[in-house]
């Protein structure tokens, strides 16, 4: 049967092979992990069985994003999703802690905003409900067509400062960007603690206009002519507008020194951020907050996108430590680098499955979360 006697659909949990363990742990307080296999053949492409029925039931796949190959991850997902839609599935609940594409969530130059095209293909597969943790603009919720529960792993974090770092009430909070400020502020208020925030030439430098190609017609060379030709930045109007005065225009070259705005003298400096993907420029920050009187530094995010060289670039450094949460594998990471700590989410997201599935209100697992976390 595909129903219970209350009439709510019977639940089905898959997962793909991007975070096995994670799944186990999340379906460990629901139930069983459904019988699906994921694979690939010699030509290379991505093949599902689904090996039980999941006709009038709802569905949760397991999902997460990874360095590894985000592009399978993503893969995987659709197909897996559309072998539900076409087998007849009631709903189709796509479980994502981490999202991936979720950084090109904004027009660049003449790129695109990619996240929209993955949420558009997500939605065309089959799902009809989305569950992620702490995306990186919240504005991404608008480009799904299909309802998204962006939970916040901030509780879990607040949790760990109270209980594992010491002396915590001497703590600083610490925007490694000045467009962080927002989120650290409402970190903060729930702890009771200052901020501080890091400006300066950790910030990549933008690309100029004229390498962007939007001063074109680019200058002409031409040659063989008996007058001079005139350059187009060069030419003047014929029509002056003599009240018409416009400021010159200074473009300041160079980066800003790193600096702080705030005291973190004698104090313990703690780095927060959604995910850490720049780990020289979080090493570089705690170099500054040490140079100004911090005597420990911690550094605190959701996500860690590690790439080969962090996890040794984290043990020569100065950090005390690294805590982030499992929804990216990241065991290898730990492996080489004893600071880095993780701070499990499953049970967060084990209820999210729950409620959803019972039709309950989801306003309890934001209870304790602020506006701007």
């Amino acid at each position: 049967m595909s129903a219970d006697r209350t009439g709510r659909a019977e639940m089905v949990i898959l997962t793909g092979n991007s975070y096995p363990e994670l799944a186990e742990n999340i379906a460990s307080g629901l139930k069983p992990l459904g019988e699906c296999r994921v694979f690939k053949n010699s030509d290379k492409e991505t093949h599902v069985e689904i090996r039980e029925s999941v006709r009038s039931k709802d569905v949760f796949i397991i999902q997460t994003g990874s360095t590894k190959d985000p592009n399978d991850n993503l893969m995987e997902l659709m197909i897996m999703s559309y072998a539900c839609k076409t087998s007849c599935a009631r709903n189709i609940i796509g479980v994502l802690p981490y999202l991936p594409y979720s950084k090109q969530s904004k027009q660049k130059k003449r790129g695109c905003i990619t996240m929209k095209l993955v949420a558009q293909m997500l939605v065309k597969a089959g799902l009809t409900h989305l569950i992620t943790v702490d995306l990186h603009q919240k504005e991404i919720q608008g480009f799904f067509d299909i309802p998204v529960d962006n939970l916040r792993a901030s509780s879990f974090l607040v949790d760990y400062i109270q209980e594992q770092v010491p002396d915590w009430r001497n703590a600083v909070i610490v925007a490694r960007k000045p467009n962080q400020a927002k989120r650290v502020t409402g970190f903060a208020e729930r702890l009771k603690l200052n901020i501080a925030v890091i400006h300066g030439s950790q910030d990549r430098e933008s690309e100029s206009e004229e390498a962007d190609g939007r001063n074109s017609p680019p200058p002409l060379v031409v040659t063989g002519l008996d007058f001079p030709l005139v350059p187009v930045s060069e030419r003047r109007s014929v029509f002056a507008i003599p009240s018409l005065v416009i400021g010159e225009q200074v473009n300041v070259k160079g980066k800003l020194p790193m600096d702080v705005v705030g005291d973190v003298n004698g104090r313990i400096a703690i780095i927060l951020e959604d995910m850490i993907d720049d780990v020289p420029g979080l090493v570089q920050a705690a170099d500054v907050l040490f140079d100004r009187g911090a005597y420990k530094v911690y550094a605190l995010a959701t996500h860690a996108l590690f790439t080969c060289d962090a996890p040794v670039l984290i043990e020569k450094s100065r950090i005390s430590e690294v805590v982030i949460t499992n929804t990216v594998p990241h065991e290898f990471a730990k492996l080489q680098c004893s600071k880095i700590k993780t701070v499990d989410i499953s049970l967060l997201l084990s209820e999210a499955i729950r409620r959803i599935h019972n039709q309950e209100s989801m306003s309890y697992l934001f209870r304790n979360v602020e506006a701007n976390d």
